[in-house]
């Protein structure tokens, strides 16, 4: 059986709940998560990190370097928390095992090169990404014939502006210039433009209630509503890459995602003013 261990800043959380019994099932049983480290304990109430790994069957392990020895490949969760990625990937991507990172990569550019540079160093395969990039609706679309998109998606603009712009960037791929935003409530808009001149309009509404994007072609237009299960399309995707470690999504996408998101925090504080997406 192919193990696989969490590394969490705390265990208890939506992502490392799910992904256990999902990874199973997209295996057929040939892969499990068999053991897990947790930071710190929830702090927000929930169950302690010895706690959760009792509750879920999977070994509490002490140390990041006890979870890297026994697994065959590692995931690094903390979701809520980019921030306290480069402190929790450094060891596991030192190790050359695969290595998944949670949605959002990075708090910030610099951050997310400093990741991968650790990466690349080492020979570790890694790849980072949000489960909306795997969207059932998002898949066969003429990326050559797109003019303009417009997004839409709910929650708070830090944390789920990650799940727009990653399709953003996966169906525009070009470099992003520069970026403004508007914010008014609980919305935010946020306007992208890229080097080729095409742009994208990016609606973060906290009470939106789902994913939804408009794709602007030359003559015509396509509505698309997320509507698939495309959490568990990640999954099967992410079993994949366990299988065989090539990186399923790559770095300079990645890395532009980034700098979008980067531009656009910047531009909250600006708004109504162009910002330029660092590089």
């Amino acid at each position: 059986m192919f193990t696989i261990g969490f590394i969490d800043y705390f265990l208890d959380e939506w992502h490392a709940n799910n992904y256990p019994d999902w990874i199973r099932e997209a295996s057929g049983g040939a892969m499990a998560v068999t053991h897990a480290f947790g930071l710190i304990d929830s702090p927000l109430g929930g169950l302690t990190s010895a706690q959760w790994c009792e509750k879920y069957g999977i070994k509490h392990a002490a140390t990041i370097e006890e979870v890297i020895a026994a697994c065959d490949g590692l995931i690094v969760l903390s979701p809520d928390n980019p921030e306290m990625h480069l402190e929790l990937c450094e060891k596991p991507l030192k190790s050359g095992k695969p290595v998944y990172v949670d949605k959002t990569f990075a708090p910030d550019l610099k951050t997310a090169r400093a990741i991968f540079d650790i990466a690349n160093a080492h020979g570790t395969p890694m790849y980072s990404t949000s489960a909306l990039r795997y969207a059932e609706e998002y898949q066969g679309i003429d990326v050559n014939a797109i003019c303009s998109l417009r997004t839409l998606g709910p929650g708070s603009f830090t944390n789920y502006i990650v799940h727009q712009l990653e399709p953003l960037c996966m169906l525009i791929k070009a470099k992003p210039v520069k970026a403004m935003c508007l914010t008014h409530d609980n919305c935010v808009t946020m306007a992208a433009v890229f080097a080729d001149g095409r742009h994208a309009v990016l609606s973060n509404v906290s009470s939106a209630p789902g994913f939804g994007m408009d794709v602007f072609m030359k003559d015509s237009t396509q509505h698309i509503t997320v509507a698939s299960d495309f959490f568990k399309a990640f999954i099967r995707e992410l079993v994949a890459f366990f299988k065989d470690p090539v990186p399923a999504v790559d770095q300079e996408e990645t890395l532009r995602v980034m700098a979008l998101r980067d531009a656009g925090i910047r531009a909250l504080e600006k708004p109504g003013q162009w910002v330029d997406v660092p590089t």
